[in-house]
C-alpha cells in the first residue's frame, strides 16, 4: 500500500527481528516491561533498554517516549502506551494518540522506517479490526501531511491480525479512490 512518498506493508512475524530505524512497543505506563511484544523487546534488546526506561520513568496512556535499541537491528525504540480497551470513545483517542505519538517521534529524529506491533490488542484486549482501523487510519492521515518516514511496517503476530490489517488497508484504498 503506498500513501504519499511511504510504502506501508503487513508481515507476520516478530518485531524484534525487524531492521528499520525504529520500532514501536507495545509498552505500559511505567515503561516496565512485561509479557508479549514489551518483554520480548526489554529481553532481546539488553539491559539498556530497561536503564533508559527507569531514567525516563513513565509515561502516560497515549503517549509515547523513545530510548535506544540496546542490540535490536533498530536504532531506536519508541515505546507506546495503548489504551487497556473500555469499549468507551476515549479507548480510540487514547490508541490513536499512542500512535501519532510514535510517528511524532520517528519525525523529531527524521528517521524513515517504523515497524509497528498491533498496538493495545494483547493484554490489553483491544478488538483487533476496531484497533487495525484506527492504526491505519492515524498512519494515513500522518504520511499524507507530509513526512520523511518512507516505510511503514506493520509487524502482526498471527495470520489472523494480518488478515484484519489488511482488510483495513483495503477499506482505507476504498476510500481515497478517486
Amino acid at each position: 500500500m503506498k500513501i504519499g512518498n511511504a510504502g506501508i506493508e503487513f508481515v507476520r512475524g516478530d518485531i524484534t527481528d525487524v531492521t528499520a530505524d525504529a520500532i514501536v512497543n507495545a509498552a505500559n505506563s511505567r515503561l516496565a516491561g512485561g509479557g508479549g511484544v514489551d518483554g520480548a523487546i526489554h529481553r532481546i534488546g539488553g539491559p539498556s533498554i530497561t536503564q533508559e526506561c527507569s531514567a525516563i520513568g513513565g509515561c502516560p496512556t497515549g503517549g509515547a517516549v523513545a530510548t535506544g535499541a540496546g542490540d535490536l537491528k533498530a536504532r531506536y525504540v519508541i515505546h507506546a502506551v495503548a489504551p487497556v480497551y473500555s469499549g468507551l470513545p476515549k479507548d480510540a483517542l487514547l490508541l490513536a494518540s499512542a500512535y501519532a505519538m510514535a510517528l511524532s517521534i520517528a519525525e523529531e529524529r527524521g528517521l524513515q522506517s517504523i515497524a509497528f506491533p498491533s498496538l493495545g490488542t494483547g493484554a490489553y484486549r483491544y478488538p483487533i479490526d476496531e484497533a487495525a482501523a484506527i492504526a491505519l487510519r492515524t498512519v494515513a492521515d500522518h504520511l499524507r501531511s507530509g513526512s520523511s518516514i518512507e516505510r511503514v511496517t506493520f509487524v502482526l503476530f498471527s495470520d489472523a491480525d494480518l488478515e484484519s490489517y489488511r482488510r483495513a488497508a483495503g477499506r482505507i484504498a476504498s476510500q481515497n479512490a478517486p
